[in-house]
């Protein structure tokens, strides 16, 4: 026995006349005219076996059954929709404008050449890379997403996506002449009493005399912290890590950002056993129901490219 079947058609003729509450409504809105409506609804009714509409010479009133098809034409016209568009994505070349943004740091010495790559694959397409320290509103100011160094917060996650792009660690480093010169750190606790070179790139004006790093075990995961101080703090990461090359100090920064220096024997690790938690590197971007091809396919391609962490110490990429 053969079931009654709707096709794409029918789906859009049955929203335009509850939408419009009429079948003159319909008509125009499907540039037909009335009668063609009136024989087509009367044909889908017949086909299903079921009454859509109630019609009298005054009203129209949807049915149950016609709300059950109401609630469900919706979602499937969207889905014929989408497919469409992603299967003619694919056939065409990538064009339009992917706006992101980074933290200067990480966006000059990685992010930037791995952009300008992915763009060269694809020279219809444009990219603005705007570079800041503070994270913009994205949704607001017009940016697809922002290479960032958290993940989404918790009171961002219901407006938000996050993926994360690469791993990476916040370690704690010093030039071999400062080392020297004060000792090694041999616990934590040890590096209150050294000098620590600090990164306020945040403006926090509460924590001026001091910052509280909160460093992790690689082996058992056990957490410590320490109040750390020193007569030299910028909002300058770059400063800091020149500070620290010059001798200056300790500082806590990322292996991207001091992959040369450890390579060269500039700077050497401290307490090479710990590194700082929640460093990875994330997309974050506004959520919306269909993210552009062009944008998945960037974000695709920076996961690729940093999937090695090319920034690890014997890497071959690490610069």
């Amino acid at each position: 026995m053969n079931q009654p079947s709707m096709d794409r058609g029918d789906l859009a003729l049955v929203l335009a006349i509850r939408d419009h509450g009429s079948l003159a409504g319909a008509a125009a809105t499907l540039d037909v005219v009335p009668s063609v409506i009136t024989k087509r609804l009367g044909a889908l009714e017949a086909r299903l076996g079921q009454r859509l509409f109630e019609r009298t010479t005054r009203r129209l009133s949807v049915t149950a059954e016609g709300e059950a098809v109401c609630l469900h034409a919706r979602t499937l016209l969207d889905g014929f929709a989408a497919l469409e568009s992603e299967l003619g994505e694919r056939q065409n070349e990538l064009t339009g404008t992917v706006r992101l943004a980074a933290t200067f740091g990480f966006g000059r010495r990685w992010l930037g050449p791995a952009v300008a790559a992915f763009q060269a694959r694809h020279p219809a397409l444009q990219i603005e890379l705007m570079l800041t320290e503070q994270l913009p509103d994205l949704g607001a100011e017009g940016y697809d997403g922002a290479v960032w160094l958290w993940a989404v917060q918790q009171r961002h996650a219901a407006d938000w996506v996050s993926r994360r792009i690469a791993r990476n660690q916040r370690v704690l480093a010093a030039s071999p002449g400062y080392l020297k010169r004060r000792g090694t750190p041999a616990t934590v606790e040890a590096l209150a009493s050294h000098d620590c070179l600090v990164a306020r790139e945040n403006g926090d004006a509460s924590q001026r005399q001091y910052a509280l790093w909160t460093l992790r075990h690689a082996r058992d995961g056990s957490t410590a912290r320490v109040r750390v101080q020193g007569p030299l703090a910028s909002n300058s990461g770059e400063m800091v890590r020149d500070w620290c090359v010059a001798g200056h100090g300790v500082m806590l920064r990322s292996l991207w950002d001091i992959a040369p220096q450890l390579a060269s024997g500039e700077l050497v690790r401290v307490l090479p056993q710990y590194a700082m938690a929640e460093a990875d590197i994330h997309w974050i971007a506004p959520w919306r129901p269909k993210t552009p091809r062009r944008v998945r396919l960037l974000v695709d391609h920076l996961v690729e490219q940093f999937r090695g962490e090319p920034w690890k110490p014997g890497k071959a990429g690490a610069r």
